[in-house]
């Protein structure tokens, strides 16, 4: 009875690890996107138009401006024009219409935590 079990529980945890969300980052470089992100309590929803170089966003009634590096096909680094604040996003999973991310500060700290954020962006167009 102990090797059955230890078998059908070897063979699930087997498939499980060999499961990869789907990732067609290719599909989601350029284009414009809607996102939702939370500042304290408020939930807000920003919409962005990105290019092969360049992304422009807007939010709570603002414009702001990023050149993108790409550094693989799911992988990118935002760099704002006025404070050259850098963000390290990268894609883990995507949809027909949308994708999840993960991101951070491109530039390590020694003295702050490492946070790492997620969110979701719908492709409008």
């Amino acid at each position: 009875m102990f090797k059955r079990v230890l078998f059908v529980f070897i063979l699930f945890i087997a498939l499980v690890s060999c499961y990869s969300p789907s990732r067609d980052c290719q599909a989601f470089k350029t284009g414009e996107f809607l996102f939702d992100y939370q500042i304290g309590d408020s939930q807000k929803q920003g919409r962005f138009i990105r290019g092969e170089n360049f992304s422009v966003d807007y939010y709570e009634n603002k414009v702001d401006s990023a050149s993108i590096r790409w550094i693989n096909d799911c992988e990118f680094v935002l760099q704002d024009l006025k404070s050259k604040v850098g963000i390290h996003y990268k894609i883990i999973k995507t949809t027909d219409s949308s994708y999840t991310f993960e991101y951070k500060n491109a530039v390590k700290d020694p003295n702050r935590k490492v946070v790492v954020k997620t969110g979701t962006a719908v492709r409008l167009k």
